[in-house]
């Protein structure tokens, strides 16, 4: 059974609006999608997809902390650099 926090439309927002923080980014650090992926370790195209806020069509972005931590390294950012604010709430039973 898939975690019902994975397809919230409150998740998939916000995983939207961390490819738009990871767009932008890259825009500020002058890089192409490809360079940042090679850095990070990752595949282009896996790459292109998180900008656009997917792990896989359809899916909302959710990399590995791992994979998170590379790419931002990548781009010459923190973490919480990519992250916007006004996370959902992904408690469960409350």
């Amino acid at each position: 059974m898939q975690d019902p926090r994975r397809t919230s439309p409150a998740w998939a927002a916000y995983a939207r609006e961390i490819g738009h923080a990871l767009k932008r980014a890259r825009a500020a650090a002058g890089c192409s999608q490809r360079a940042v992926a090679t850095r990070a370790g990752i595949a282009t195209q896996t790459y292109q997809k998180y900008e656009k806020g997917e792990s896989k069509p359809g899916t909302p972005l959710n990399p590995e902390l791992l994979t998170l931590v590379a790419v931002s390294q990548a781009l010459g950012i923190t973490i919480a650099d990519l992250l916007p604010p006004g996370a959902p709430d992904l408690t469960v039973g409350r």
